[in-house]
């Protein structure tokens, strides 16, 4: 069930956050979506695929919100936003899985 929870919950702190910050103007109000998600994915990835592995797909999930920025100056805000979601979610459904499974 988390193989398809991750994606999803990542997904929602990176397109959530960024939508909440624009539209209350209040970035650290995005920032709290976001790390909520990301906080919520590391525990669900910790418990299905360890702790290596949660950190590893959290540092990910961190980097496409800063990476999110410079690409957001070629592409857009949205498309930006989109494309590392899009990563990010594959990433969890790949690698954010049971053990063993």
């Amino acid at each position: 069930m988390s193989s398809l929870l991750t994606p999803l919950i990542t997904s929602a702190g990176l397109i959530g956050g960024f939508q909440t910050a624009r539209a209350t103007k209040n970035r650290p109000l995005g920032g709290a979506v976001l790390a909520a998600a990301g906080a919520a994915a590391f525990t669900l990835w910790k418990r299905d695929a360890g702790t290596a592995t949660a950190s590893a797909l959290t540092a990910a999930y961190l980097a496409a919100f800063g990476l999110s920025h410079p690409l957001a100056k070629k592409i857009g805000a949205w498309p930006s936003v989109y494309t590392v979601t899009g990563a990010t979610a594959v990433l969890a459904a790949i690698f954010g899985g049971r053990r063993g499974a």
